[in-house]
């Protein structure tokens, strides 16, 4: 086929980002809606960008050092990518090539004035946006400048900032190419952009104009404040008019330059409420069409409306899809359980064939409906009871939601509500028997699965595993099992309120459930450290785990073993791995490797632990913790006593202080009972996968983690995959990592922060939950990721959240804040076992808190303050 340099803008549309880059095929997509009009032009195509690549066979070279360089080496990356630009400038345009393009211009008129706009192939895709990274050149004239700028739009591919964006996301330099759009030239009366969505909230509902006097430039280079404007449901509902002093304008000989504004005309809006109103009623068209919210640049022209661009809004969180018309209220899975992070196809499904109510997926996250308990006023106050524990942030979000009159429905308390949220359950006796039945009920099952499940292959596995879900969630839903989860929970807060009023003391319960029995997620923290001490005195066993630790090594326990001393330090390490090896960071997403398939993840925190802890520290550590407790018993009671009614009051107390430390540990064992589960399915789901690959079906066994449970059941059933399915999806995963799960999310599309509603703490402090007692000052640590977590005593954690693979890290720290988080999530429990002042849901913590920087956690009160 031979190579075609330009094509006309009419030719084109937004199956053709390859041949016209992604600015170029938007616009020949809008060029052929109805009643859109764009400004006449053409592309020149990047078979052209290609031709004078080859041009210069030094670039070859130039790009592979590139490619070679730390996206966070800046000086380099400047260097190498300005020389780029100029070898690509100083390019003479071949003879034919020229010649192809002035003729295109002369149809539009030899000297008419044009926009040059570059238009890369990986820009305004549905999951990257590359806006801003490469130029614009407007009221550009004649054929000889027009050939200058596009020289100028092919070499911006190399900006600075674009290498940078392509390095940071993976994106290889030579799969990107530059085609040029060149379009009539059009001098507007008003210019801006239109959002089809509030790019703040989120909310589908409501489109946002920004408008300015001029060209659309002093709006995008940020030279004026817009006038804002939001419409719903065809009116304006809310508008900000700027003083507008300047505005960017052509001139007669080509380029721009700005004006002053005739005061006079700075406070009048640039558009009417009636043009706002016809504005976004294009905008739309242009979204049914792209099938999905616009950010979209236009100008007003001689009274009509002309789109010069329009491109997805890449920062909305999804919507989870109903298939219906009503109005949704959905709250976060991910912030009750600790995993904010995107999971894989896979994990979103098994979770929802294990999970006991139905769940919805919206990107990459999971989400529950609560619309039918909101709008029962019977269930309403239980949920919000039970998540205001929870997360104080969602409850106010649901609130704020609910104070919209119109938005859930009101039902008759007969409505099908269900029951309350964490309703009154029968009371149990307190009785260490109830736990120690629980946890060999759950072994049981367990033991029975890892058995059953050993002869099962092909589609007699799946039949299998459905079944399996079905004993599942009978464990998890076991009456016992919940009565004593609540026991724990509402001794736990009838200490604090209970004590809060008889003595004043506030959270009095973290101190008095430390070191409490049977908590299956602090004992392995603790055991983590005994394995430290069988490899502290072992000098050559050190070495080796220090030249392993931030390597993913499969075979370093074999390797181990051949170092002296190794064998007595893998059996250690082996044998944590028996009871704990199921567990990892971010466990409710079956497809996330877990520490027994990768056993490298552990060895820098055994690592801390032998740098920072002396032999018996375990011991030593839940001895102190359950002296601490005796010790605040004995002085809660005490001065109980010696109240009115002293005697009552203090039975009563010690009552709830028995029944809180039988039960309290007891919370942590569900979820270990279900990550002990998800590993036996998913070794299973892999050998199958293996058998797949083996068979030819699919290139790789992982591939199947970008499947559903049931796709995966069809593909084993049929040994056929589409194999244009898994692609897709593993982008579509890696954008998902991009955008921020909302508390609550509405099916407009509006995501609700929630806010603490509190005048109790200093003015520039962060505020979160309190959720563990006490108050400690040091470093902080902003920790990401916990296999780069280095840190000393004295160090204060700060995460987005924790799960329970985080606690082997707290024997080690002074304090915790998290961005994610409640009262009885696994954080504050494990910090409060291990008696650790901790603030939890604190907004953009680990933004706001620099790596380093001192800062001062107040665990009872809720909130931190930075010191330096």
């Amino acid at each position: 086929m031979t190579e075609r340099y330009v094509w006309d803008l009419q030719e084109v549309d937004e199956t053709q980002v390859a041949v016209v880059g992604g600015k170029g095929a938007h616009l020949g997509g809008l060029s052929r809606i109805e009643g859109i009009r764009v400004p006449g032009g053409f592309c020149v195509t990047t078979d052209a960008f290609r031709r004078i690549m080859a041009e210069a066979p030094s670039l070859d070279d130039r790009l592979d050092q590139l490619s070679r360089l730390n996206p966070d080496d800046r000086e380099a990356i400047r260097t190498l990518s300005a020389e780029i630009r100029r070898t690509i400038e100083g390019i003479a345009v071949p003879g034919d090539l020229a010649a192809a393009i002035t003729r295109a211009l002369a149809q539009l008129g030899e000297q008419a004035a044009c926009a040059v706009r570059s238009s890369a192939t990986a820009e305004d895709l549905p999951t990257a946006s590359f806006a801003g990274q490469q130029d614009t050149y407007l009221n550009v004239v004649g054929p000889t400048a027009i050939l200058q700028h596009v020289s100028r739009c092919w070499a911006s591919l190399f900006t600075e900032r674009a290498v940078t964006y392509r390095q940071r996301n993976g994106i290889d330099h030579r799969t990107v190419h530059m085609a040029v759009v060149v379009q009539r030239m059009v001098f507007p009366h008003a210019a801006g952009i239109l959002f089809t969505a509030d790019p703040v909230t989120g909310n589908r509902k409501i489109a946002t104009v920004d408008a300015g006097f001029g060209l659309g430039e002093a709006l995008v280079s940020g030279l004026v404040n817009p006038d804002v404007f939001k419409v719903r449901h065809g009116e304006v509902v809310a508008k900000a008019i700027a003083a507008k002093q300047r505005a960017v304008h052509a001139l007669p000989t080509g380029g721009t330059h700005e004006v002053a504004i005739d005061p006079q005309r700075q406070e009048q809006p640039a558009l009417t409420d009636a043009q706002v109103v016809r504005l976004v009623q294009l905008g739309r068209r242009i979204e049914a069409h792209f099938g999905r919210p616009q950010d979209i640049e236009w100008c007003l022209v001689d009274g009509g409306f002309q789109i010069v661009q329009s491109r997805p809004i890449t920062t909305l969180f999804p919507i989870p899809e109903t298939g219906d018309q009503e109005n949704h209220v959905y709250v976060s899975v991910g912030h009750g359980q600790m995993m904010t992070d995107p999971m894989k196809p896979l994990g979103l499904s098994m979770w929802q064939l294990t999970a006991m109510v139905p769940m919805h997926t919206a990107g990459g996250r999971l989400f529950v409906d609560v619309t039918r308990r909101l709008a029962s006023p019977a269930s309403r106050a239980g949920l919000l009871d039970a998540m205001g524990r929870g997360d104080p942030l969602i409850r106010d979000a649901l609130e704020t939601v609910l104070d919209r009159d119109d938005f859930v429905p009101s039902l008759p308390d007969a409505g099908p509500g269900g029951p309350p949220a964490g309703g009154a359950s029968a009371p149990i006796e307190t009785d260490p028997a109830i736990v120690t039945e629980l946890i060999e009920r759950s072994q049981v099952s367990i033991a029975a699965l890892e058995r059953d499940i050993r002869t099962k292959t092909g589609p007699a596995l799946f039949d299998f595993l459905l079944e399996a879900f079905e004993e599942h969630k009978r464990v998890l839903g076991d009456p016992l099992s919940m009565q004593a989860i609540m026991a724990g929970m509402e001794a736990t807060w009838w200490l604090n309120d209970t004590l809060q009023e008889w003595l004043d003391e506030k959270n009095a319960a973290d101190t008095l459930t430390l070191s409490a029995p049977d908590n299956v997620t602090s004992e392995m923290g603790l055991a983590l450290l005994d394995v430290a001490d069988v490899i502290r005195p072992r000098p050559e066993v050190v070495a080796f785990l220090q030249s392993v630790a931030y390597v993913e090594d499969d075979a370093f326990l074999d390797e181990l073993a051949k170092v002296p001393g190794g064998t007595e330090a893998r059996d250690a390490i082996e044998a944590y791995l028996d009871l704990y090896g199921m567990r990892c960071v971010g466990e409710i997403d079956i497809t996330r490797p877990r520490w027994r398939e990768r056993p490298t993840t552990l060895v820098p925190v055994i690592l801390d632990n032998v740098r920072n802890f002396e032999p018996g520290a375990a011991e030593r550590r839940f001895e102190q913790g359950r002296q601490k407790a005796q010790k605040k018993e004995q002085d809660v009671l005490s001065r109980l006593r010696a109240l009115p009614d002293g005697d009552r009051k203090a039975d009563e107390a010690k009552r709830m202080i028995d029944r809180v430390r039988t039960f309290i540990g007891y919370r942590e064992h569900p979820k270990y009972g279900i990550v002990s589960r998800y590993f036996v399915y998913k070794q299973a789901l892999l050998e199958e996968a293996e058998r797949l690959v083996q068979a030819g079906v699919l290139p790789e066994k992982e591939d199947i983690f970008y499947l559903t449970f049931q796709e995966l059941h069809d593909v084993v059933r049929s040994h056929q995959v589409d194999g244009r399915l898994i692609q897709p999806r593993k982008d579509a995963f890696r954008s998902y990592h991009a955008l921020t799960p909302p508390r609550v999310l509405t099916s407009d599309g509006e995501a609700v922060t929630g806010a603490y509603r509190r005048d109790d703490v200093p003015a520039d402090a962060l505020i979160g939950l309190p959720v563990s007692a006490g108050t400690v000052e040091g470093r902080a640590r902003v920790v990401l990721d916990i296999a780069e977590a280095d840190l000393e005593a004295g160090d204060i954690l700060v995460t987005t959240f924790t799960d329970p693979s985080w606690s082997p890290l707290f024997v080690g720290i002074a304090g915790l804040v998290t961005e994610v988080g409640g009262q009885m999530t696994h954080g504050a429990v494990i910090a409060r076992e291990y008696g650790l002042p901790a603030v939890v849901g604190v907004e953009q913590a680990t933004r706001l808190i620099r790596d380093g920087q001192r800062i001062r956690v107040h665990g009872t009160e809720g909130y931190v303050e930075i010191l330096s």
